[in-house]
């Protein structure tokens, strides 16, 4: 068995789960130590408002991992459109982090059905139909 081989999957999918619950932990006790101006700049400064930035903290950082496997699935060069609209590519990150409609995306990309059904249920679906050619694969 070489090192880099996991022995017990199961256990280290655990432990790996823990220090991710303790480590959004710790970020949602920082926030609420912050004194409202800090916080306010920083909101500002990514372009929302607190309320909005509280509740993506909240959300925990893995909160839009759907949106790059959804990218994908469409044929959407997600480094394209980080170069060219990182703005727009920011907030499809904050509408996928708050999403209600997880498990339906997550059982589309699963079954590869995303792309024929993504519009019914999507918050960045006008974001996407509008996206120029230059991000298309």
């Amino acid at each position: 068995m070489t090192v880099q081989e996991k022995p017990y999957p199961v256990v280290s999918l655990v432990v790996d789960t823990f220090g991710d619950w303790l480590k959004h932990r710790r970020e949602m006790r920082e926030m609420h130590e912050m004194d409202a101006a800090n916080f306010s700049q920083i909101a500002g400064e990514l372009r929302m408002s607190p309320n909005d930035l509280e509740e993506l903290v909240r959300q925990g950082p893995h909160a839009a991992d759907e949106l790059p496997k959804m990218l994908i699935a469409l044929g959407i060069d997600q480094e394209a459109l980080a170069r060219t609209e990182p703005h727009v590519l920011r907030d499809m990150e904050r509408v996928c982090s708050m999403c209600n409609h997880k498990r339906q995306c997550d059982r589309d990309l699963a079954a590869g059905t995303a792309a024929k059904h993504y519009e019914e249920y999507c918050g960045n679906a006008d974001t996407i139909d509008g996206l120029g050619p230059r991000v298309h694969q």
